[in-house]
């Protein structure tokens, strides 16, 4: 009955035939931010310093200071109050958050998601219902050189004074409100 010399039998459709001649995949030695590994700073958490690290992070309780987990996930869940500057390769919000939000990939700021800083980011995702108040960087190299010129131009009120000459670049104050 268990002679694999006597008759064989058929396979059944959910054994699977093993070949042990491949060496299995070698365990990567440092965890990838898709490995699934989340840190969770629970509701009943209060961090003041710097955290850094190897791995997705969750906060749902409270930090103040820095974070940067340049290539791995930063998320801060509802019940999250961040007072930091975060780094991640990709940032979800769903929190409150007063900081600058540095993402590699990504800066999501969900539907419950409150923020008060500055986003750099190649792609930036407001969710409808959505606080946000800051400016939003999405290509920092282009965007730095008109910025410049605009600071340079002469003010409205001089743009004015010599408009009568046709020399003078006209310029308008421009401000951006949201409700």
């Amino acid at each position: 009955m268990f002679d694999k010399h006597k008759g064989s039998k058929p396979r059944q459709a959910h054994e699977s035939p093993r070949d042990h001649s491949e060496p299995a995949a070698p365990a990567p030695s440092t965890p990838s931010a898709t490995t699934g590994k989340v840190a969770v700073i629970g509701p009943g958490i209060e961090i003041d310093g710097a955290i850094s690290g190897t791995e997705n992070l969750l906060v749902e309780g409270q930090v103040k200071g820095t974070i940067v987990l340049s290539s791995y996930e930063v998320t801060i869940g509802k019940s999250g109050s961040v007072k930091a500057d975060i780094t991640g390769r990709t940032i979800r919000v769903s929190g409150k958050v007063e900081g600058d939000l540095t993402g590699e990939e990504k800066v999501i700021i969900a539907g419950s998601g409150n923020v008060r800083g500055n986003v750099t980011s190649p792609r930036v995702v407001l969710e409808d219902g959505a606080i946000f108040k800051g400016n939003i960087d999405m290509d920092p190299g282009e965007i730095a050189s008109p910025v410049k010129a605009v600071e340079r131009a002469p003010t409205s009120k001089s743009a004015s004074a010599s408009a009568g000459s046709g020399d003078a670049p006209k310029t308008a104050d421009l401000a951006l409100k949201s409700s």
